[in-house]
């Protein structure tokens, strides 16, 4: 009995040396315990990322709205400042002859096609508007399919704004300086008031083509950013 009680004491102290908790009454964590404290953290993190994700396609969807109501008000503009572009003078033809002489958007096709186009654009971006500001309010509206949709839209109005906005640069140049070569005379010297809205016109279908491209160039992001989290 002595020999048994002395050898289980000297392995209580042996253990007591070594650090370890057998027979000192102390409970060691069980190995599975420290999986399962991990395993939930692990799981949480993909949810926080979602999360924030979830977060920034909405603050870019936000922008986007934004940037929509900024095309609408310039394409309403651009529309109201070209039709609204016309002049007329009096030109002496002859000693003592004088005949009136108007200077109209409708005289040229293409001022005609800007009206159309930016028209198009007005109501587009007025539809595209109501829509983003609907997905919005409503919970998971932004998806990335309506993304995807709007880039296509947005990149054919693209095309038929800049097309336009061209078109109507190119003649309005001809109207400022004119060209020698095929004798067509400049008329801005004279339509002062007439060039004047047709600029401003033109200036602000550029500005609405790089709308359109930033909103293309925006929505390609999001929606490779919402890509690359999967």
């Amino acid at each position: 009995m002595l020999e048994l009680y002395y050898k289980v004491t000297n392995e209580k102290l042996e253990d007591y040396k070594h650090g370890n908790p057998k027979h000192l009454g102390q409970t060691s964590t069980p190995p599975h315990a420290a999986v399962s404290m991990e395993v939930p953290l692990k799981r949480l993190a993909p949810t926080t990322q979602y999360g924030s994700g979830a977060r920034s396609f909405k603050k870019h969807a936000a922008v986007a709205t934004l940037l929509r109501v900024f095309l609408f008000e310039t394409a309403v503009t651009g529309v109201i400042v070209m039709v609204t572009s016309k002049e007329t003078k009096q030109i002496p033809v002859a000693p003592g002859v004088v005949i009136s002489k108007s200077a109209k958007f409708s005289y040229s096709p293409a001022y005609v096609y800007y009206v159309t186009s930016m028209s198009v654009a007005v109501l587009y971006s007025f539809i595209t508007s109501v829509i983003s500001v609907l997905a919005l309010m409503k919970p998971g509206g932004n998806s990335a399919k309506l993304k995807f949709y709007f880039v296509i839209l947005d990149l054919l109005l693209l095309g038929i704004v800049a097309a336009a906005t061209e078109a109507s640069g190119a003649v309005g140049y001809i109207g400022l300086k004119g060209n020698s070569h095929n004798r067509w005379n400049k008329i801005c010297d004279r339509y002062v008031s007439y060039c004047l809205h047709i600029g401003a016109s033109i200036f602000l279908s550029s500005i609405a083509s790089v709308t359109l491209l930033l909103l293309v160039w925006l929505s390609v992001y999001a929606l490779y950013k919402k890509i690359a989290r999967r």
